[in-house]
């Protein structure tokens, strides 16, 4: 072998210092767990919540998707509409969140307790109902002083009437200012889980950025990032408050929107923070809701909607069941287009050809991710791929997305 310059200690202590990087890195940045993102979550405030409530929002979107159809047609540019009605009359809601932060308001302790066991209830049959939700939880009140007790009280009085932590279970956390909160909830989750006899890690929580402490701290770190690392892999994902932090910046109040800048500036630093961590971005709300003025509140929706999703943003608030309609329209259009952009670069560069686009890896691997969330969320079906790319497999695009070798007989 021909010798070189570098002595083999001096090669050995370089590998021993990057070999501890490689370490570090694989466990911040593992990347997707392979959970499927939903493409919404549902609040719902817990006085309102019953079994039947995923079903109700799909039959009142879907009088709502009839009385507006000439408007949503004309929103629509890929024909899914019929596919969206479909959708809203057989599996509407994918995650919900029964809701006793702001939309359920402060109550005697008796009347959030009585609310709390009738929610654990509810979600013990999701857990075991074919047709509910895939994801579903709730939630709490925050981790300050005056609602801590709370907060902790309705987790715990859930989880008992619930019989455990139900498969598909999180929790939401409003309110999140410090790190330090974020390892507070860690050993309580350690503690229900020994409570309960639960596995190890299957009680979960997502972090709700609703301040501006979080995206930027006093010694102008960003806070959010350590966030993550505190929670030990318990955080599912972080979703956006737009009305709290854009009041908590001082915007006014008839121009505060998911659309603001200092909204999309936290999203992005929450964006950048989750990025190849695991942890989704769940976008916000708008208040705007299809009650007196239908047509302008589904416009405006639907914009939101879209323009989330071209910001990288698959997932967002639903507040009324008018939303669905939007939400899916939307979404169903998003990646439809996607798609029918995607395969075809994705066969150019399976064949090594241009295309007219010279695709590198890590285009291909976002190419192929951007339709494994479309097939998730049903904006096309195995059948549609099928006889666009018969080549795209399942297991082609996981390889594409995981960057590894495809194999010669992929199946």
């Amino acid at each position: 072998m021909t010798s070189t310059r570098l002595p083999e200690h001096i090669r050995a202590g370089i590998d021993a210092i990057l070999d501890t990087v490689d370490a570090e890195l694989r466990v911040r940045y593992p990347g997707q767990d392979g959970r499927a993102q939903p493409i919404h979550t549902v609040y719902v405030p817990a006085d309102r919540i019953t079994p039947a409530t995923p079903r109700e929002w799909g039959a009142a979107a879907t009088r709502l998707l009839d009385e507006q159809y000439e408007l949503l047609t004309a929103l629509d540019g890929t024909d899914s509409l019929s596919a969206v009605r479909t959708r809203l009359t057989r599996d509407p809601v994918q995650d919900l969140r029964i809701d006793f932060e702001d939309g359920y308001g402060f109550r005697s302790d008796s009347e959030e307790d009585r609310a709390a066991t009738s929610a654990g209830r509810v979600l013990a049959g999701w857990a075991m109902e074919p047709g509910g939700p895939s994801g579903f939880g709730i939630r709490t009140k925050g981790l300050a002083g005056s609602e801590r007790g709370r907060a902790l009280r309705t987790l715990e009085l859930v989880l008992d009437a619930a019989g455990g932590v139900p498969d598909g279970f999180v929790f939401t956390v409003p309110k999140i200012r410090a790190v330090e909160q974020v390892s507070a909830l860690v050993a309580l989750c350690r503690e229900l889980e020994r409570s309960f006899g639960s596995a190890e890690g299957a009680l979960r929580f997502e972090l709700q950025i609703e301040s501006p402490q979080a995206i930027v701290a006093a010694d102008g770190t960003a806070p959010i990032a350590r966030m993550i690392e505190a929670a030990e892999r318990r955080c599912s994902a972080l979703h956006f408050g737009t009305y709290d932090y854009t009041a908590a910046c001082g915007i006014a109040a008839t121009d505060q929107a998911l659309d603001h800048p200092a909204a999309d500036h936290a999203k992005a630093v929450m964006q950048v923070a989750a990025a190849q961590t695991g942890v989704w971005i769940c976008d916000g709300s708008t208040q705007i809701v299809p009650e007196t003025d239908p047509e302008g509140a589904l416009r405006n929706h639907y914009r939101l909607v879209s323009r989330s999703l071209r910001h990288g943003y698959y997932q967002g608030w639903d507040m009324h069941s008018g939303h669905l309609v939007t939400r899916w329209l939307a979404t169903y259009e998003f990646f439809r287009r996607a798609i029918d952009v995607a395969v075809p670069r994705l066969l150019a560069y399976l064949d090594r050809r241009s295309g007219g686009v010279m695709d590198e890896p890590a285009t291909a691997e976002a190419l192929a991710g951007t339709v494994v969330r479309g097939m998730h969320c049903g904006a096309r079906t195995d059948a549609e791929l099928r006889a666009m790319a018969p080549e795209l497999t399942p297991a082609v695009l996981r390889a594409l997305v995981a960057r590894e070798p495809i194999s010669q007989d992929p199946r």
